[in-house]
């Protein structure tokens, strides 16, 4: 079986940093590319960044280049995202995703993870 779990959620003051986690499991995943997408309150889901698995290729969607930092540790079945200078409209659930490319991952990846709140406060 497949399976993502997000960690690392939270409430957050405006400006400081959060690190989220997804620990990944079954034999189809592994392999994949993963990445994570957000959905705040009344909007749609959209994606934040992308890695693959080797984790020299990044993609980060615009409101999130230059602050958060996508990674993975292979050994672990693990991605992380580093999350910096956070703002309160990044106040969303961000949900682990997976697929067999990153292309597939940003448009519309098969995997998805529960999700984890992460709440930026002023």
């Amino acid at each position: 079986q497949e399976q993502l779990v997000e960690f690392g959620g939270g409430l957050v003051q405006a400006g400081g940093s959060l690190r989220l986690s997804c620990e990944v499991s079954g034999h189809t995943i592994n392999g994949y590319s993963m990445g994570w997408f957000r959905q705040a309150p009344g909007k749609e889901r959209e994606f934040v960044a992308v890695i693959n698995w080797s984790g020299d290729i990044t993609v980060y969607a615009d409101s999130a280049k230059g602050r958060f930092s996508a990674s993975r540790d292979i050994r672990k079945n693990t991605v992380y995202l580093q999350m910096s200078s956070l703002k309160s409209e990044d106040t969303a659930v961000y949900y682990c995703v997976a697929d067999v490319d990153t292309d597939r991952v940003r448009t519309g990846p098969r995997y998805w993870g529960q999700g984890t709140q992460v709440t930026v406060s002023s």
